[in-house]
């Protein structure tokens, strides 16, 4: 449980910090980060069920990419007060955070 706490943490930052990077991206605060970094969690655990492991956000690869940003796309639409972003702000935030994701995981493990 604590690591669950950790990881959506983690997930949070990162995401405020990647929309403080990147042009077409904007997340409402810290608490607009929470709630999307959970979304998103959900998002993409659909689609690793829907898919499969190898088509899930965290799968490494081109098409993991195009999953990730796409699951970022989508999580404006459920929660449009928490975040918000282009298609390129989510191909872009796709890319930093699977770099950020590179050297340290918000995954558990």
């Amino acid at each position: 449980m604590i690591r669950a706490i950790i990881r959506f943490l983690v997930s949070a930052v990162v995401l405020l910090v990647v929309s403080w990077l990147v042009p077409g991206m904007s997340v409402a605060g810290f608490g607009g980060a929470l709630i999307a970094a959970l979304v998103i969690a959900v998002i993409g655990w659909l689609a690793e069920k829907l898919f499969g492991k190898d088509m899930s956000p965290q799968a490494r690869g081109f098409t993991g990419f195009l999953i990730a940003a796409v699951v970022i796309y989508l999580a404006q639409f459920i929660v449009p007060n928490s975040i918000e972003v282009s298609i390129i702000g989510a191909l872009l935030a796709s890319l930093v955070i699977g770099l950020v994701d590179a050297f340290v995981p918000t995954t558990l493990r």
